[in-house]
């Protein structure tokens, strides 16, 4: 299917959770609901990812966890008022330091799924 495929089908599963759910629960509602889709479509979705941080050549484990990662394409997922520049470069990190080439920032607190869609990619 590919890196495209794919995320077309993770903003999909996205639009159906928050269609069903709307706006105004915790992160951790719309991750389950994500994962759940996800894996009804048939995909392998592993969730809080560990995700260390190299230094100096040593991984280290710095609390750092992936919210989904869906056939190697990073899923960040937020419920705040706005996403700002700081949760990009905080998918954007996490695309770098795990080698991933695509990654959805999905703010699930928006009228509109449409308006709470960042993607991003890491030219490695």
């Amino acid at each position: 299917m590919g890196l495209e495929g794919t995320g077309k089908r993770i903003l999909d599963a996205a639009f159906r959770v928050h269609s069903e759910l709307g706006p105004g629960l915790l992160e951790s509602a719309y991750e389950a609901c994500l994962q759940y889709e996800l894996q009804a479509s048939g995909f392998s979705v592993q969730r809080q990812v560990e995700q260390a941080v190299v230094y100096r050549g040593e991984n280290i484990d710095v609390g750092y966890r992936l919210d989904l990662l869906v056939n190697d394409v990073v899923v960040e997922i937020k419920a705040v008022e706005a996403l700002s520049r700081l949760h990009e470069a905080q998918l954007l990190s996490y695309l770098k330091m795990g080698n991933y080439k695509l990654g959805y920032l999905l703010n699930f607190n928006v009228l509109r799924m449409k308006n709470g869609i960042r993607r991003m990619v890491n030219n490695l």
